[in-house]
């Protein structure tokens, strides 16, 4: 039993680098407010002067939307820098201990890659963070381009390390518990490896070098073909678990990671698409676009309708969201929301708008775009809940250890 002293974030665990990704997420839900309602002619994304033109020439209700935006960019990038360290710091330390060793002979041992997922995540959330707020970026933004490259790079050989020394203990030593594997937690490395690949693919879509924007395609579809690959046979051997076993209440969250596994991939093949287009003669017609993005969006909708079920069937709102147990694995429940709401962003304004098949800012519009709106507040909420319940007040709880 966990004292009356204690909170559910002093035992450790990887998972809490969700906590971080969650709150990039966020940030990244209001960029999409900038990125798809206002002009940015002659660029891919808006910047600084783009939102000040905007602001200065718009309505009432044009600025006190930019204005939330920015807000929301701000606050939520602030918490994703300072859960990220936090979680460095604690990592750092329980990584020397006799739990961490432990922890290195189970199944869960994959879960070291949430850290690699979260710090992809906030390179991407410091570009944002330029982009909006440093005037004159986008005439330097050239010169950034191979550090970013060099970055995400980076992380991606070091998630491969981690992965590998995850791969290399199992297929020589044996010892993964495939009955303790009914769940999707294994898919884990596949959304780390896909944070990468749309970083590495962003140089790709915006760099007007083509070969900083080859380089960029190349080892983005690196990355892109690797997360796949892990994200299938994942799956299947999670699924044959869960059959045979039924899914584990407290890993539960997982059977969602697919909804931000494939908006991020989804997000990685619009930018490879954009810069196949602008430096290689290979463009994709609006119709085309519509229906990649359409098919992204239907998985989606089918995974969350799946995970809803067993959510629902097993109480888990009332046990870890409510209740007395607690899991850092809740935090997994914040990524779909956002993941969703972004690709609903992408294929309202990609996908149907720029098909012809709705009016920008007409009544459709509004009311699909409604859907990503309430999604992302019902994160926000989230999110806010589950840093009082993990990291808030000290309360008496029933914590249940990752797995």
């Amino acid at each position: 039993m966990q004292s009356e002293t204690s909170r559910p974030s002093d035992t450790y665990s990887p998972l809490y680098f969700l906590a971080s990704l969650g709150a990039g997420g966020l940030a990244v839900t209001f960029f999409m407010w900038l990125m798809h309602w206002l002009p940015h002619p002659g660029k891919t994304v808006p910047v600084f002067e783009d939102i000040m033109a905007a602001f200065a020439a718009g309505t009432p209700l044009t600025q006190g939307m930019i204005v939330v935006a920015v807000t929301g960019i701000a606050v939520f990038a602030v918490l994703n820098l300072k859960l990220l360290v936090w979680n460095l710091r604690r990592y750092a330390a329980w990584s020397k201990t006799e739990s961490f060793a432990k922890f290195a002979k189970t199944n869960a041992q994959s879960q070291v890659l949430a850290m690699p997922l979260a710090l992809a995540m906030s390179i991407n959330v410091l570009f944002i963070l330029g982009m909006v707020f440093v005037p004159g970026l986008w005439s330097v933004v050239e010169y950034l381009f191979p550090f970013a490259l060099i970055g995400f790079l980076a992380i991606g050989a070091y998630a491969l390390k981690l992965y590998g020394a995850f791969l290399g203990r199992v297929l020589t030593e044996g010892g993964f518990n495939c009955a303790a594997n009914n769940n999707f937690g294994q898919v884990l490395p596949a959304f780390a490896f896909a944070m990468v690949g749309v970083g590495l693919a962003a140089p790709a879509a915006m760099s007007t070098l083509p070969a900083v924007a080859g380089t960029g395609l190349v080892l983005s579809t690196f990355f892109l073909m690797t997360s796949g690959l892990i994200a299938v046979v994942a799956m299947m051997l999670g699924l044959r678990s869960m059959m045979e076993n039924g899914a584990n209440a407290e890993t539960a969250p997982t059977l969602s990671i697919i909804v931000p596994l494939l908006a991020v991939l989804g997000i990685l093949s619009l930018r490879q698409s954009h810069g196949l287009e602008t430096h290689f003669g290979s463009a994709a017609t609006a119709g085309e676009t519509l229906a990649t993005l359409t098919k992204f969006l239907s998985v989606q909708v089918l995974f969350l309708l799946f995970a809803g079920l067993i959510l629902i069937r097993q109480g888990y709102a009332g046990r870890f969201l409510f209740g007395r147990e607690t899991s850092p694995g809740s935090y997994a429940l914040v990524c779909p929301g956002v993941g969703f709401a972004v690709m609903v962003h992408f294929f309202v304004n990609k996908g149907l708008v720029d098909a012809g098949l709705i009016a920008k800012f007409g009544p459709t519009f509004w009311a699909l775009t409604a859907i990503a709106l309430l999604s992302q507040v019902a994160m926000i909420w989230l999110v806010f809940k589950l840093n009082r319940r993990h990291f808030g007040t000290p309360r008496t709880a029933a914590p249940v250890p990752a797995e």
